[in-house]
């Protein structure tokens, strides 16, 4: 008899991702930063799974001269949702951990990287209302200009130079992705173990 189940040093890897997600939780997902000769030491905003941090009213007093919308943290519904998700997505590991099976495995992967691809899209989503649905009546109109931030990397916005990259919690979700991945093939590769019933 065959049995599908997985390889000791998996279990306790996907305890580990598990870990990693509660963890991912209570620490910044996304780091956004702009320098311009007026900052000098530059103005940050750190997105978390349930708040923003950093200097993002100092940014809001800003983006209102060239019409970007202010950034409220009670307009992100995907804070409702996010610690939630990730607790599932941990919760998750853990039981494909205690159940042993590989198509739990391989199901656990293709959710958590559809859930990875469906976040990047609604970041990005918002990142482009947010740079180019501008008020009309702004004090500072550039025509053509649109103010979107980077998803990933650098781009010059006027005289703002705009980063944004993960922070501790994004690095996480990546590195859970990747390492699920990983884990998937290797079980899908390794042998099948056998059962001997009349031993």
């Amino acid at each position: 008899m065959k049995k599908k189940t997985l390889h000791q040093y998996s279990r306790m890897t996907l305890i580990f991702l598990g870990i990693c997600l509660v963890v991912s939780i209570f620490v910044p997902m996304w780091s956004i930063y702009l320098e311009a000769p007026q900052y000098p030491e530059g103005l940050s905003m750190f997105l978390w799974s349930y708040k923003i941090s950093g200097d993002y009213e100092i940014i809001n007093g800003l983006n209102h001269y060239i019409g970007m919308k202010t950034i409220h943290q009670e307009d992100f519904w995907e804070f409702k949702i996010l610690p939630y998700a990730l607790g599932f997505f941990a919760l998750l590991c853990f039981l494909v951990a205690y159940l042993n099976k590989k198509a739990l495995l391989y199901a656990a992967t293709v959710l958590f990287l559809i859930f990875g691809v469906a976040f990047m899209v609604d970041f990005y989503m918002w990142e482009y209302d947010y740079g180019h649905n501008l008020d009309p009546h702004a004090a500072i109109i550039v025509p053509g200009m649109s103010y979107q931030p980077p998803l990933i990397g650098f781009k010059q916005l006027l005289n703002f130079g705009a980063y944004s990259y993960p922070n501790i919690g994004g690095g996480i979700m990546m590195g859970v992705a990747a390492i699920l991945v990983i884990l998937a093939i290797i079980e899908f590769k390794r042998p099948v173990d056998t059962v001997d019933l009349n031993s």
